[in-house]
């Protein structure tokens, strides 16, 4: 069905407005986004239907956390996952703060 993604900071409580996340499946370049004024990348596949693979979503973190007064501890995050039903929606988001990071399979 779809793939998407969002950042939410929680140092702040708000959405990670401006991110850019890349994505590749297989190991191979398949899109590009930022994430909006919500925090969203909603169309990382341009339009392309969700495949099986192994997915890599790569978060360009260092600019968003630069921000800050502290250099960025983290540059890059890759989170990788494995998509087997292409009948479902993939939501895949990232909690961030300076020094520490989680995600989980949302819906």
């Amino acid at each position: 069905m779809g793939l998407s993604t969002h950042i939410l900071d929680l140092v702040t409580g708000m959405p990670a407005k401006g991110v850019k996340v890349s994505l590749s499946i297989d190991g191979e370049p398949a899109g590009e986004s930022v994430t909006n004024d919500d925090g969203r990348c909603t169309d990382l596949l341009g339009g392309r239907p969700l495949k099986a693979g192994v997915y890599r979503l790569v978060f360009h973190a260092g600019d968003y956390l630069g921000r800050s007064d502290e250099p960025p501890f983290f540059d890059v995050i890759p989170i990788d996952f494995t998509v087997t039903d292409t009948e479902r929606h993939y939501h895949v988001p990232l909690l961030l703060s300076p020094f520490g990071y989680s995600t989980y399979r949302g819906s």
